[in-house]
């Protein structure tokens, strides 16, 4: 007895400081001078069967142990024991976390919290990511969210490995959007290709044949999907189709310039549809680029958005294109990692968008 309190007064002495991976319970065993099932059936708080027979002192012993190496329980565990807490985190993979109401990703949050709450669940929001607080980044980026029964993720560029990581071990996983490039990890999701292809029939029906997609360099499954929707639509529509039908920005704001713009109108181009994503940089690009060169909208040329406007902008001209369902995504998001959590296997489908018709787009104008 005494040797283990001198090892846990060593471990005291020197806690946890300068530490490169989280403590393990097979060490706070060692500190503590017990087997290792001791230290499990004391950390997980039961009171029944074998836990009851542990001392008040060996306990107390463990549970300085844990204290004195800075161990945290790891919650993935309790929840294979079916110890739950109520609690669902989101995760949001953005420069800010999006609690402003201007937020494009508010709207999703607000379905999430009255999905939530109508379950019984209450929300952890981990800000780490957007703060640069402790664990933004490095391996164990995303350790912290275990803290939850399960976790939400929103965010169009996510660390593959570290939700990789989480779904091998069998942690309830759900992405607010498209990722199925990632195997096992479950997702909801918004129908944009049908909703590009409806923009693009649109456009074509009012005499469209020259259309271009002005999108953001990346490779985000939203962005693709758009892209793709965009295509199919050319190609059903008649309309005029091959690369130069797609302008892939890495910086929109200095790549579509009012001189280009001016250029492709020139060369026949009489409508353009830029995507929408978190930033909206193709969208402000491209409204200030066609007002920049001075063309009228849509008596000169027509603009569409595979989206909503930023918040921002939202005070002109309405534009043609359709309206995310962010409201229904964040509470479909919320049944799917209910779902998971409980141990069922359930799909969400996704979920349609609504076509608007706006005042962005007319017939072909003249050309400047």
């Amino acid at each position: 007895m005494e040797q283990s309190r001198k090892r846990a007064k060593r471990g005291r002495n020197t806690g946890s400081a300068g530490r490169t991976s989280r403590p393990r319970q097979a060490e706070v065993a060692q500190l503590a001078g017990v087997s290792q099932a001791t230290v499990s059936l004391v950390l997980s708080a039961r009171t029944d069967g074998k836990a009851a027979t542990i001392s008040k002192e060996t306990r107390q012993r463990v549970l300085d142990a844990a204290r004195s190496l800075g161990y945290a329980h790891d919650p993935a565990a309790r929840r294979l024991a079916a110890v739950r807490n109520n609690l669902l985190g989101v995760f949001s993979f953005t420069a800010t976390f999006p609690t402003d109401v201007q937020h494009s990703y508010y709207p999703f949050l607000v379905g999430v919290e009255q999905e939530a709450a109508a379950r019984g669940f209450d929300l952890v929001l981990f800000t780490g990511s957007s703060s640069g607080g402790a664990g933004a980044a490095g391996p164990d980026a995303l350790s912290r969210v275990r803290l939850a029964d399960g976790c939400l993720f929103l965010g169009r560029h996510v660390p593959r490995a570290e939700l990789k990581r989480l779904v091998a071990d069998g942690f309830p996983v759900v992405h607010l959007g498209r990722r199925d490039e990632l195997e096992g990890l479950a997702w909801v999701g918004a129908d944009y290709l049908s909703a590009s292809r409806a923009v693009v029939a649109h456009l074509a029906a009012l005499g469209h044949r020259r259309i271009v997609l002005v999108r953001e360099d990346d490779d985000a499954p939203a962005s693709a999907d758009r892209e793709r929707g965009f295509l199919e639509g050319l190609e059903e529509t008649g309309a005029e189709t091959g690369p130069a039908a797609v302008l892939r920005c890495a910086d929109p704001v200095h790549e579509v310039t009012a001189e280009r713009v001016r250029a492709l109108v020139a060369d026949g181009v009489t409508a353009f549809v830029a995507e929408e994503t978190d930033t909206g940089a193709a969208w402000r690009a491209l409204d200030a680029a066609v007002r920049e060169a001075g063309l009228d909208c849509p008596g000169d040329v027509s603009l569409a958005l595979l989206g909503s406007p930023p918040p921002d902008l939202a005070g002109g001209l309405v534009p043609t294109g359709f309206d995310v369902p962010r409201h229904q995504l964040g509470a479909a998001a919320v049944r799917l990692l209910a779902a998971l959590v409980a141990g069922e296997q359930v799909h969400e489908p996704l979920v349609a968008c609504e076509f608007r018709t706006g005042a962005t787009a007319g017939p072909p104008g003249r050309r400047p």
